[in-house]
């Protein structure tokens, strides 16, 4: 990707276009999520990557194995509504 700067307009709506060659260049798909910040003149997105269920299934494994390591048992931590 070139790194020079590049230059984007706001829509009416408030809309701004990311230009092509990032967007390819960072695999920005049409729904892709953003958090936005900005302060001063400065305005900055951040992607967000939601967890897959295998990034899921990863953690619930995770603490299933850290309980059985600690000795927690199921009855410890579920309580009868």
């Amino acid at each position: 990707m070139e790194k020079e700067i590049q230059i984007t307009t706001t829509s009416p709506k408030g809309q701004v276009v990311i230009p092509l060659e990032i967007r390819e260049h960072m695999k920005i798909e049409s729904g892709t999520k953003f958090a936005v910040y900005g302060r001063g003149d400065t305005i900055i997105f951040k992607r967000l990557e939601l967890p897959t269920v295998k990034d899921f299934e990863r953690l619930a494994k995770f603490g299933r194995e850290f309980a059985a390591r600690k000795g927690i048992k199921e009855k410890d931590v579920l309580k009868d509504d």
